[in-house]
């Protein structure tokens, strides 16, 4: 009887109350089905106040321009680096499902604090006096701030473990395991879509209309609802036991390999630095306990038994008997560290990708609010436009993953249909094409305001913002492709003990994108101001701004990237069982 009770185990998981997970009981889509209704919660949690949240501080708060952007890409940008933070916490100390607990109530009690704010006048800086507007200050302005970055923390947290609690849920050892959890990333950017649709619609309106404090509100009824069926679903849930800290390791390898590299050469340690077999070292790793942990190890990939060839500089670590006993690395670590070391240029490749989707909560809404924004009666707010991305996306998810993958496996007799980094790829092309639509457009547009003779004017210009449109449709289809794809790339050819940490990088190549995308500017504002010119993107009237020759220039770094990209994706072998193409 006990045996039969320890083969339906799920060996490395626990269930929410730390007692062995059971095959039957545990995990599955249904599980993994209460992630996704959290996540639409969540997003529209956040996005509902990062969508307009520079007109609340240039209008409110009476910020200035300048300075209210670069408030919100600094919270925007903390926002999806502390994903680093949340997915390295779930992976070495807690487990996915306390993480997102602990930062679901810190972004809980940072919205409670804006809301309280917003809602009380005595809270707020005084009324424009005329023409002159005093910036919150003092205790006002720490109030706002330490509302704003808790919500940061707590939106990083959620971000770093909620897409790796929904993909432990899965058995990646049957190959319906491995569809389902590739049908739940597609599922997780749909929701995210889901909850991004209600934010810039529904809420938006409602800040602008019935003000701040309905907004706040709204998302902390979002988040505390997403909190409740959180847990409801508690009893469902398989949760992977931490391993210890990823960051040990790689760094612990790091180490060990370049001291041995270094003593390789003196004559002291000639004799002490034996090369030993990998097999002998994994019999006296075996032997002294070390890897004989069942519950921290995942039954596909299986641990490596040999060194590869790739990074070979790496294998000294474990190939050679180590000056310290705190240097003693096995196989399987210095292996796990090369596939660590192998995703990191398809994660910085991703970069310009997202410092393209930055366009989309910046200059792109300043030109969409030029343009007539009305749809037969209807007036649409420009922090509403996102509304076009993620439409598609929604309409895109179901089509890719029941028509489009089905179709794909088919034809290519494979498992994925569509690899990873195939799919990635998709996501980077489209990158291209959408900065090259939005350089027309632009053209197009100031050629209307020129023709119109309003190049000076504040006056709206005649020509339809849809037109702005049809990048948005460009870019949420590459976030569509480029995200899941991420997700799913990192989660399954990440370590067992990194695969949080790993999929946090998803988050923070947006982040990024969005640092990567000032620097851009500026740096193109110094060149192109330089000996007395005008700056391209500086001034008071966006239509004597060269938006096209910048939407150009980023096709240009968008083409050269996929070109990185390809350098770096050809080259790439798959470790994990059904990623092969």
């Amino acid at each position: 009887m006990e045996v039969e009770e320890e083969v339906s185990r799920w060996e490395g998981y626990a269930d929410w109350r730390n007692k062995p997970a059971v095959k039957g009981r545990h995990g599955g889509m249904l599980a993994a089905s209460f992630t996704l209704v959290v996540e639409i919660l969540e997003n529209l949690a956040y996005l509902a106040n990062a969508s307009n949240l520079v007109l609340y501080l240039r209008e409110y708060m009476h910020l200035s321009p300048s300075k209210s952007a670069n408030d919100v890409t600094n919270f925007m940008g903390t926002a999806f680096l502390l994903a680093l933070l949340g997915g390295f916490l779930s992976d070495a100390f807690f487990s996915t499902y306390v993480i997102f607990l602990i930062s679901a109530s810190i972004e809980f009690l940072g919205l409670i604090i804006l809301t309280i704010q917003a809602r009380t006048p005595s809270l707020m800086p005084p009324t424009c006096d005329g023409p002159t507007c005093e910036a919150v200050s003092g205790s006002k302005a720490a109030m706002l701030f330490v509302g704003l970055y808790l919500v940061a923390l707590g939106v990083g947290g959620i971000k770093g473990s909620l897409p790796s609690h929904g993909a432990e849920q899965f058995d990646e050892s049957t190959p319906k395991g491995r569809k389902q959890r590739s049908t739940f990333f597609n599922y997780f950017v749909f929701c995210l879509a889901c909850g991004a649709l209600v934010a810039v619609t529904f809420v938006v309106w409602l800040e602008d209309n019935k003000g701040w404090e309905w907004g706040f509100g709204v998302s902390t009824i979002a988040i505390f609802v997403s909190i409740l069926i959180f847990l409801s679903g508690s009893k469902f849930y398989r949760n992977k036991i931490p391993c210890g800290s990823p960051l040990t390791t790689i760094s612990k390898v790091l180490l060990a390999a370049s001291v041995k590299s270094c003593s390789n050469g003196s004559q002291s340690n000639a004799v002490v630095n034996l090369a030993i077999s990998p097999s002998n070292h994994l019999k006296e790793v075996a032997e002294s306990g070390e890897l004989e942990k069942p519950r921290h190890q995942e039954p596909v990939p299986p641990p490596q038994t040999q060194l590869t060839n790739s990074l070979r500089f790496l294998n000294r670590a474990a190939e050679e008997k180590p000056d310290h006993k705190l240097l003693e690395c096995t196989i399987q670590q210095v292996e796990d560290v090369k596939v660590v070391l192998k995703m990191l240029p398809i994660f910085a490749c991703t970069i310009m990708l997202n410092c393209c989707l930055a366009q989309l909560s910046t200059f792109s809404v300043q030109q969409a609010a030029s343009m007539n924004t009305k749809i037969g009666g209807l007036k649409i707010p420009p922090a509403s436009l996102p509304v076009f991305p993620v439409v598609f996306i929604m309409i895109l998810a179901p089509i890719y993953d029941h028509l489009i993958i089905p179709f794909a496996r088919k034809t290519t007799k494979t498992e994925t249909g569509v690899t990873h980094l195939q799919r990635i790829g998709v996501g980077l092309v489209l990158s291209i094409l959408a900065m090259a639509v939005a350089a027309l457009v632009e053209i197009k547009r100031k050629g209307v305001a020129k023709d119109a003779g309003l190049l000076d004017s504040k006056e709206t210009l005649p020509i339809t913002f849809l037109w702005i449109a049809l990048q948005y449709l460009f870019l949420g289809s590459a976030d569509l492709f480029t995200l899941a794809g991420l997700l799913e790339y990192f989660f399954t050819e990440a370590p067992a003990s990194m695969r949080s940490l790993a999929t946090s990088l998803s988050w923070a190549s947006l982040a990024m994108g969005y640092y990567l995308s000032s620097v851009i500017v500026s740096i193109v504002n110094s060149i192109t101001g330089s000996s007395g010119h005008t700056p391209w993107l500086r001034g008071e009237r966006i239509n004597r701004y060269k938006l096209d020759y910048f939407y150009w220039l980023m096709c240009v770094l968008s083409a050269a990237n996929f070109l990185h990209y390809l350098f770096w994706a050809m080259r790439y072998k798959y470790r994990s069982t059904g990623s092969r193409s």
